[in-house]
């Protein structure tokens, strides 16, 4: 398995360590519930350093972004950054992404478990074009600073002002003492910053400590990957290889909102119009259960009147709410909010409500 610069301040931390995406990653520290709270009540702060950063540049680099994602790049100026998609010609989700203008180049921010495929992809539909595509994700670190408090937290690291960037912008300025993007993104739905620097561990260790310093005032804590997903989750945020991969479309993901169907041409635009054009056949949603405790969990099936509907592609008991919510494919006609389904748990069926997403309203 691979390492990212903060494993062994992770071991120290007490971490339970697993593997995710062919990286050794901290699923939890002191508990998923305190951690998470932690984050909607005041600051966490998460090691994503498995995530992949893909570097485009050339005369071409634009016009290559434009046909592998589903969003439209040219609007983008230099500091912006936007959500997108990459899908096959079949409309099949290949991996969502981020995307970043900078002033002569673009970075494409991928998910960990899909690096390798990723770039392969992108390499392939660049064929022909003027355009250089470098993968440098071993190269840099990525830490989320996350929650209410993050902006405050951060803001005694740096003479950058905070509270200025907008949402989904960016600046490169100094933080700890180090050159790194700074970037008002994050999977949480609570105000927060990513940062982009080096990899080298000696440092990532010295802006790790400082960042928890300054931070200790406001009840700062390491959080992992298991509350990072039921956070992501009460916000109905989609999980690759969860509730996307490339048997499912964006459109019934939820994701027409990225999906410009008018930018020109990209690749699954054709399919993508069609669907659209013939109606939908089956949407995610998000659902509440009824039943206190009722934990649904990925996998689960989906019924209506005990005749199968669909699979629980993500659940949990939501700590904020403390009941179970989830999310599935169900067919068209149950994807109104208020429509009632039942989810298979072991040998039960426990009655839900399709609600509309995100089930924390901020």
């Amino acid at each position: 398995m691979k390492q990212t610069a903060f494993t062994a301040i992770h071991r120290r931390l007490g971490g339970k360590l697993i593997e995710f995406g062919g990286y050794e990653m901290p699923v939890q520290y002191s508990g998923i519930i305190e951690e998470h709270r932690c984050v909607r009540n005041a600051v966490g702060v998460f090691d994503v350093s498995h995530m992949g950063e893909f570097f485009v540049r050339g005369a071409d680099a634009l016009a290559l972004i434009q046909k592998i994602t589903v969003n439209d790049a040219s609007k983008l100026t230099p500091g912006k950054a936007q959500y997108s998609a990459m899908c096959k010609p079949d409309g099949g989700i290949v991996d969502d992404l981020l995307v970043y203008r900078y002033a002569d180049h673009y970075m494409l921010v991928v998910n960990a478990s899909n690096i390798q495929k990723d770039f392969e992809w992108v390499r392939s539909n660049a064929h022909g074009m003027n355009v250089d595509v470098t993968d440098r994700s071993d190269e840099i670190s990525l830490l989320a600073i996350q929650g209410p408090k993050a902006i405050e937290t951060l803001q005694k690291l740096t003479a950058v002002n905070l509270s200025e960037i907008p949402y989904y912008s960016f600046v490169e300025g100094k933080l700890a003492g180090e050159t790194m993007t700074i970037s008002r993104t994050g999977y949480t739905g609570e105000p927060g910053f990513e940062l982009y620097f080096t990899s080298d561990p000696a440092i990532g260790e010295r802006i790790w400590n400082e960042i928890f310093a300054v931070g200790a005032s406001n009840g700062i804590k390491p959080v992992g990957l298991g509350a990072r997903d039921t956070l992501r989750l009460e916000m109905g945020f989609c999980l690759y290889g969860n509730d996307i991969d490339e048997t499912t479309n964006p459109l019934e993901a939820g994701l027409g909102w990225i999906t410009k169907l008018d930018k020109g041409e990209f690749n699954g635009r054709d399919v993508l119009q069609k669907a659209k054009a013939e109606g939908l056949k089956r949407r995610l949603v998000g659902f509440s259960l009824n039943e206190a405790k009722a934990f649904p969990r990925h996998g689960y099936g989906i019924s209506v009147d005990g005749s199968n509907i669909g699979t629980v592609t993500s659940g949990t008991i939501s700590p904020t709410l403390e009941k179970g919510i989830g999310m599935g494919y169900v067919p068209a006609q149950y994807a109104q909010a208020g429509s009632k389904i039942e989810i298979q748990i072991r040998n039960s069926a426990a009655g839900a409500d399709v609600v509309k997403i995100p089930f924390l309203k901020k």
